[in-house]
């Protein structure tokens, strides 16, 4: 099952606010249609969005009537910016679709708008399997592994980050058992981490985000491995909202803590976590599950998507040119200038 297709010049999503129950294929023809589908987590995790906006700029181009085209691209590049501010994939991905529509007449702009959206899905895929190697290479023999969210083939071009490292580490015969948050408020880890990995035949179990720590007490847990959303230059990383307070747990519990990402997830331009931005989203996702109220409809409430881990807890960062200890600052740097050589 694609969750994200470009076909006969529509970008179809699987909508992910309904899973696991029902498997719905959404056809999106227009840059609102993209922007809401973002906007409303329809499609989430760091790179799939990126490759979702991607496509996005595709519409935009193909949508072209008359007037100017430039301005027509960026008022349809500021809307999809608009989307989510914390996720830095999706601002990479916008810059690197601009380079294209920047040199580019109206004529010739959406075929090649298309190859770039393409090959933004195929490196998401490449870099995430490279990626997944190196983690895998760090689990111990019948590893048991808490992870929090989803960061899985759901939430990037296909074949995931945390959930990459766990597919390649079951297939080498090493992962015993697989430990999911469910991730309130919005069950990420209940409705897609468990459904990913079960459907994969990998061992998993679910567990609610405050059994974490019984977990770790007990001796359950080997090490952790969560993926991020976004990474400043000295490793501190934003993640959803929960990943800290497991960070600090496991620092407590002596129990490893990993994070992993492609390089398109760092923002070298922010030299820490504090620099960045924290999405705040609706307090009916805490008053309300399924849209039931479970809470009172006016009760106060402080709801945002993301915080950030402060580097000194992260043990290591894998991203698909290796794996980062130490000294992260001028670790993040050497991979990208490794990159920047091919």
């Amino acid at each position: 099952m694609k969750h994200i297709e470009w076909k006969d010049h529509k970008l179809y999503l699987l909508d992910q606010r309904l899973l696991p129950g029902r498997t719905v294929i959404t056809e999106n023809v227009t840059v609102e249609d993209v922007c809401d589908k973002i906007r409303t987590l329809a499609v989430r995790g760091a790179p799939a969005i990126s490759i979702t906006a991607a496509y996005g700029m595709v519409i935009a181009a193909e949508s072209f009537r008359a007037g100017d085209f430039q301005s027509h691209m960026e008022e349809n590049h500021r809307r999809l910016a608009a989307t989510r501010p914390t996720a830095v994939n999706l601002f990479w991905a916008l810059a690197e679709m601009k380079k294209v529509w920047s040199a580019a007449d109206a004529a010739e702009a959406p075929a090649l708008l298309l190859a770039k959206a393409r090959e933004i899905e195929a490196d998401d895929v490449r870099r995430c399997r490279r990626l997944s190697a190196h983690g895998a290479a760090l689990l111990p023999a019948g590893a048991r592994i808490l992870t929090h969210c989803n960061a899985g083939a759901l939430a990037t071009g296909g074949y995931g980050t945390a959930l990459g490292i766990i597919r390649r580490g079951c297939e080498e015969g090493k992962v015993a058992m697989v430990y999911a948050d469910e991730t309130r408020p919005l069950l990420q880890g209940a409705r897609l981490t468990a459904y990913e990995l079960m459907e994969d035949g990998v061992p998993v179990t679910l567990i609610t985000d405050n059994m974490a720590a019984h977990m770790m007490k007990s001796g359950k847990i080997d090490l952790v491995i969560t993926g991020a959303d976004r990474i400043a230059a000295n490793g501190d990383a934003a993640n959803k909202i929960g990943t800290y307070g497991v960070a600090v747990l496991a620092a407590y519990h002596r129990v490893p803590f990993y994070i992993t990402a492609p390089l398109s997830t760092f923002d070298l331009t922010i030299p820490t976590g504090s620099d960045i931005i924290i999405e705040e989203r609706d307090g009916d996702e805490v008053r309300s599950l399924g849209g039931v109220f479970t809470a009172p409809k006016d009760v106060p409430v402080e709801n945002p998507a993301f915080d950030v881990t402060p580097h000194e807890l992260i043990k290591a960062i894998i991203t698909e040119e290796g794996v980062i200890e130490g000294d992260f600052e001028r670790g993040i740097r050497a991979q990208f200038e490794a990159a920047a050589k091919g």
